[in-house]
């Protein structure tokens, strides 16, 4: 008994907690700047996108000193673009098509755990089947990453490794295909974070390099569904109607709906 009773005064001390830290951010931003929250409430228009690992080591705007409103963000295990992924899928749509994003940063850190798990050939359940995404990259970087003396050196190769290729994926849409068509595409970069030493590293991934050279393959036609179908002809008697959309209908019963 007194076990579940501290059991719940510590949960729901760690809910205080996150309150408490709420008011006094309220507090602090209301003091700095009293229209902070109403410009918030007008709308957003952020410059990036930001996806990233789902680490709580790696806070997309602590790591990046953007603040509310200047970042959209997207996490998941190892920061990857995956285009079954209709949540990914749909905040680039969004992302892309609505806010009108500059720039979008694919950012990976040192040190991640499903990179980690990903190098091995140990099963974990149902996240391995997330994981073959990056045994993908493995198997791609096979012949590099063997060359590479330990496995510490390998681990962080293939983290980077891992980004570029999630940038490479992101070419690969037909978001950022069609985006290139309009007067300002966002612009795709690929970053590693050191948790280490808190140091953001760009990996100088060539947007334009990387988007046209996979525009040949990936970029394809508007071409709406409905635009290559015939316009269906206008019924123009009481027996094409009945056809129309379904099984002929009974002379009597037509009669009777009338």
């Amino acid at each position: 008994m007194a076990s579940s009773l501290s059991s719940k005064e510590s949960a729901a001390s760690g809910i205080q907690d996150i309150l408490a830290n709420n008011r006094q951010w309220v507090a602090t931003k209301n003091a700095e700047d009293p229209q902070f929250f109403q410009r918030l409430a007008n709308g957003q228009q952020p410059r990036y996108l930001f996806i990233g690992c789902s680490d709580s080591r790696v806070p997309a705007s602590g790591i990046t000193g953007t603040g509310p409103g200047e970042m959209f963000v997207h996490r998941n295990i190892a920061n990857l673009v995956v285009h079954t992924d209709m949540n990914l899928l749909s905040v680039l749509q969004y992302a892309v098509e609505v806010l009108g994003v500059q720039d979008i940063l694919v950012v990976g850190h040192y040190g991640c755990g499903g990179v980690a798990a990903a190098a091995t050939n140990k099963q974990y359940g149902l996240i391995d089947n997330w994981l073959v995404n990056i045994r993908d990259v493995v198997h791609l970087h096979e012949t590099e990453l063997l060359r590479l003396p330990d496995e510490r050196q390998r681990l962080r190769r293939l983290v980077e490794l891992n980004v570029v290729e999630q940038v490479r994926n992101l070419a690969k849409t037909n978001i950022i295909q069609n985006a290139l068509r309009g007067h300002q595409p966002p612009r795709l970069h690929g970053l590693v974070y050191d948790i280490a030493d808190g140091v953001l590293k760009d990996l100088q991934v060539n947007n334009t390099a990387v988007i046209h050279d996979l525009a040949h393959v990936y970029g394809t036609e508007v071409a709406p569904f409905a635009a290559a179908q015939p316009a269906p002809k206008a019924a123009t008697t009481a027996e094409e109607a009945s056809h129309r959309d379904g099984p002929p209908l009974d002379p009597a019963s037509a009669a009777a709906m009338v």
